[in-house]
C-alpha cells in the first residue's frame, strides 16, 4: 500500500480584507482602493460603492476631526443666541438642503476648458491659462440640485439653465484615483462652452487649506465634497465627517480650515467662517426616528459642522439623491438652534494634525487550530503615555474572547472555526484614532481515517457556509485539484471519502471557504 499524507491547511475567501488594511477614521474596513473607468453619476449603487471604499481627506482632517470632547467656547451662547435672531421665526431650526452634487471621474478623464467670468484669479486653472481653466467636465456633470429639485428637465436642460432659475449652481467632479477635486460655482454649459464664476481643486490627500484670502466653489473658501450628506453612509447609519453648515448672517473672519469671508458683519458675537458647531450630547436621539436621522445627528455630535456659507435658513447640505424618502429628515425641523453649541476650534497644527499621534500595528495574518488560543502580538505607539488600547471583534463566522483586550499584546478564542478580523486601535483623546487590524484563520478540528482503500477526511464546519475539499502531489508548488465542491455547512462534523487515495502516492489536502 502506497504512502497517504496528510496535511489539512483553512484556506479563506478574504474578500478584500488583506493584509495592509485600509481603515478610515472611524474604524471601518474599506478594501481595495476604488477604481474609476467611465464617469459614474452620484446617485447609482456604483457611486455608491466607490464612495464608500474612499477615505475622504486625511483621517486627521478638520472633516474628520472628533470633536465630542472639545471644549465648548465661553461665548458660545451668545454665537448661538445671534444665529437664532438672524432668522425668521419659522426658521430657527435645523434643516436638510437638498444641493451639492458630483459625478467620479477616471484619472484619465479629457480635460474641458472652462471660463471663469468673475474670481478667475482665486481660481485654480490646472493647466489653463489667463480666465481659462482645464477641469475633467463629464457629458454626464450634474449641476446643484439635479434631478430632485429641477422637475422635468434634462440634465443637459439644466446645465444649460433654460428656465433661467439661477441659483449658486455649484458642480462637483471628483477623481478617486487622483485624489482630487475640482468645484465650480455659478456653473453653466452656453452652447459647447463651459463657464463659471470661480474655480477650485483640492487634494483629498491633503490638509493644506486654500490660500488666504481665496474663496472656492464654497463662500468660506472651503471644500464642498468632503461634508456631503450622501445616501450611502446614510444607509449604513452613521455619516462620518462634519457637515456643511449655511447661517443667515457670518462674520468677517474666517478659521481654519476656512479661507474667505462673505459678511461686513464685524461684531463677535457672528459665526465666522469656519466656525464649529456641535449638537449637544444631551440631546436624545430619538429611536423612532429614521436611519437618515440617526445618521446625521450622530456625526453632528461627534464631528459637529462647518459654518460654510450664507443663507436663508441653518441648514446643511444633503446630496440631491432621489433615493431618499421625501420623509427621510423631517424630524428634523424640530431641533431648534438652541441645541446647538460653538466648539474650541484646531488650527493646522494643532488637535489630530499635532506632533506626537499614536500607532497601531495589529501584526500578520495567520493560522490557528480549533480550538486553541490565538496569541495577539500588537505593537503600539503612544507618545502620550495614556492611550487607551483595545482590540475588538471587526467580523468572524462566531465569536471571539479576549483574555484582556486592553492590552497590545493578548490572546483571543473562538467559539467556531472560520476566519475573524480582529481589529486593535489606540486613542489618545487628542489625535485621530491609530487602527489596525489582523486576519486570524481558526483551523477547524479534523479527524482524517483509513476505510479500506478509501481516504476519509471529516471537518468541523458553520452551518450555512459552503466547503471545497481539494488535493495536491506536491505541497510545496503543485496545482490543486477539487475532492469536492460547493459544500454546504452542516454546524458539525462532515466526512469527505477521497476513493483509493489509500492506495496511491502520498497526497495533501485542504478545506476551502467558498465566499
Amino acid at each position: 500500500m502506497g504512502r497517504v499524507g496528510f496535511a489539512l491547511c483553512w484556506v479563506v475567501a478574504l474578500a478584500g480584507f488583506a493584509r495592509a488594511e485600509r481603515i478610515n477614521h472611524e474604524g471601518r474596513i474599506l478594501g481595495p482602493a476604488p477604481v474609476v473607468t467611465t464617469p459614474v453619476e452620484f446617485d447609482t449603487a456604483t457611486a455608491d460603492a466607490i464612495v464608500s471604499a474612499m477615505q475622504i481627506m486625511p483621517v486627521d482632517s478638520a472633516w474628520n476631526e472628533d470633536v465630542s470632547r472639545q471644549p465648548t467656547r465661553t461665548d458660545s451662547d451668545t454665537i448661538i443666541a445671534q444665529i437664532k435672531a438672524d432668522l425668521f421665526a419659522s426658521r430657527q431650526t435645523l434643516r436638510p438642503f437638498y444641493e451639492m452634487n458630483y459625478v467620479l471621474v477616471p484619472d484619465n478623464q479629457p480635460r474641458v476648458p472652462i471660463n471663469f467670468f468673475q474670481y478667475a484669479s482665486e481660481s485654480d486653472l490646472d493647466g489653463g491659462s489667463g480666465t481659462i481653466g482645464m477641469y475633467p467636465i463629464a457629458t454626464i456633470t450634474p449641476v446643484e440640485t439635479w434631478p430632485r429639485g429641477t422637475g422635468s428637465l434634462t440634465l443637459d436642460q439644466w446645465q444649460r439653465d433654460v428656465n433661467n432659475t439661477g441659483g449658486d449652481r455649484h458642480s462637483i467632479m471628483v477623481a478617486p484615483g487622483l485624489g482630487s477635486i475640482w468645484e465650480t460655482w455659478l456653473t453653466k454649459l452656453v452652447g459647447v462652452n463651459w463657464q463659471a464664476s470661480n474655480g477650485a481643486k483640492f487634494d483629498l490627500k491633503s490638509n493644506t487649506p486654500r490660500p488666504a484670502g481665496w474663496t472656492s466653489g464654497d463662500a468660506a473658501g472651503l471644500p464642498m465634497f468632503p461634508p456631503l450628506v450622501r445616501y450611502d453612509e446614510c444607509e449604513r447609519g452613521m455619516v462620518e465627517h462634519a457637515v456643511r453648515l449655511v447661517v443667515a448672517v457670518s462674520r468677517k473672519a474666517y478659521i481654519y480650515p476656512a479661507s474667505h469671508y462673505a459678511s461686513s458683519q464685524t461684531g463677535s458675537q457672528y459665526p465666522s467662517m469656519g466656525q464649529r458647531l456641535r449638537l449637544k450630547a444631551n440631546f436624545v436621539i430619538p429611536s423612532s426616528w429614521t436611519i437618515e436621522e440617526k445618521a446625521v445627528l450622530r456625526a453632528l455630535k461627534k464631528y459637529g459642522g462647518l459654518v460654510a456659507d450664507n443663507g436663508g435658513f441653518f441648514s446643511f447640505s444633503v446630496c440631491p439623491d432621489e433615493r431618499f424618502a421625501s420623509s427621510a429628515f423631517s424630524h428634523l425641523s424640530t431641533i431648534d438652534v438652541n441645541n446647538f453649541e460653538v466648539v474650541q476650534s484646531t488650527g493646522p497644527t494643532g488637535g489630530p494634525r499635532s506632533p506626537g499621534a499614536p500607532t497601531a500595528d495589529a501584526g500578520a495574518d495567520y493560522t490557528v487550530q480549533f480550538p486553541a488560543w490565538a496569541t495577539l502580538s500588537g505593537v503600539v505607539s503612544d507618545p502620550s503615555g495614556g492611550a487607551v488600547i483595545n482590540w475588538k471583534q471587526y467580523s468572524g463566522n462566531g465569536t471571539a474572547t479576549f483574555v484582556d483586550p486592553t492590552q497590545s499584546q493578548t490572546s483571543a478564542m473562538f467559539t467556531a472555526p472560520g476566519s475573524y478580523t480582529l481589529m486593535l486601535s489606540v486613542a489618545d483623546g487628542v489625535h485621530a484614532v491609530a487602527y489596525d487590524a489582523v486576519v486570524v484563520r481558526s483551523v477547524p478540528a479534523t479527524s482524517p481515517a483509513l476505510s479500506g482503500n478509501d481516504f476519509v477526511i471529516s471537518f468541523a464546519s458553520v452551518a450555512g457556509q459552503n466547503y471545497r475539499v481539494e488535493q495536491t502531489y506536491d505541497f510545496t508548488g503543485g496545482s490543486w485539484s477539487t475532492v469536492a465542491d460547493n459544500i454546504s455547512g452542516t454546524g458539525g462534523a462532515i466526512p469527505i471519502t477521497d476513493f483509493g487515495a489509500a492506495s496511491a502516492t502520498q497526497r495533501y489536502y485542504r478545506v476551502v471557504v467558498l465566499p
